[in-house]
């Protein structure tokens, strides 16, 4: 009996596994099919990746996405962790109260947050590459602060009053003491405001100007007309960027912990 329940427990994990990892691998064998046809095999190439970087509108709209989504991440944790520092520094209901605030782009449909800001925009500013900056770091702040805020509250603040009563300057206390402490937040809240920023598609659609692409918006108007492998390349590019990154982050984590716990 307990050996069934394994074996079920086994094929349960395989099948979600397979249906999260299967449409992955597909686009994986598609981004190396020399047939545009998904459903034919015509043979292993490599022509979609050298068409890719041979075409401009794909590559203005990678570094487009990479510059905004970058930029945006940056901006957010920036912000968001000088807001958990605030609030950290206030009372318990008055910190609730900021939470809930900055939580609310969580809460919130990204098409009600889309139109939003979109109708903000368009009374004070043109739509362009700024107000697609601006709506992605506001999409991207709760994000951080979710990750920093938790942090925040774990480290000793007796830590930060001795150094101070040591003599060192509140910002340099803060830099050697709280800032060690709180980095693997920081780090976490970087990495989930730049996976937002470049998977959102809704927000960018609406506060985006004419002429500008990302990644996401680009596949939007190719569905009209049929997609073209070369995406099929880029997103396996994008794929194995990603999971090298993940890799490395890790690592970092696990040494980081192997050497606190020797500390």
């Amino acid at each position: 009996m307990v050996k069934a329940k394994k074996v079920a427990a086994r094929c349960y994990v395989a099948m979600i596994g397979f249906l999260l990892y299967a449409p992955l691998m597909i686009l994986i064998v598609c981004s190396f099919n020399d047939s545009k046809t998904r459903t034919v095999w015509g043979g292993f190439t490599l022509h979609w990746y050298t068409d890719l970087f041979q075409n401009e509108e794909v590559l203005l709209a990678v570094r487009t996405t990479l510059v905004l989504t970058t930029s945006a991440a940056l901006i957010a944790t920036v912000i968001g962790t000088l807001a958990c520092i605030a609030m950290s520094a206030m009372g318990i209901k008055m910190r609730t109260v900021m939470q809930s605030v900055a939580n609310i782009p969580l809460l919130n449909s990204e098409m009600v947050t889309g139109i939003a800001i979109m109708l903000l925009f368009v009374h004070f500013m043109t739509l362009g590459f700024s107000s697609m900056l601006i709506a992605h770091v506001t999409i991207g702040l709760p994000y951080v602060i979710l990750n920093v805020m938790p942090k925040l509250q774990q480290v000793d603040k007796n830590l930060y009053e001795a150094a101070l009563d040591l003599g060192a300057h509140p910002v340099y206390a803060f830099v050697k003491v709280v800032l060690p402490e709180i980095s693997s937040g920081i780090i976490s809240g970087f990495f989930f405001a730049f996976t937002i920023s470049m998977d959102d598609f809704v927000v960018t659609y609406f506060t985006k100007g004419a002429g500008i692409n990302t990644i996401s918006t680009m596949l939007y108007q190719q569905l009209r007309r049929g997609i073209n492998p070369e995406m099929y390349a880029l997103s396996t590019i994008l794929l194995f960027t990603i999971l090298i990154l993940l890799a490395v982050i890790n690592r970092l984590s696990a040494t980081r912990s192997i050497e606190e716990t020797e500390y």
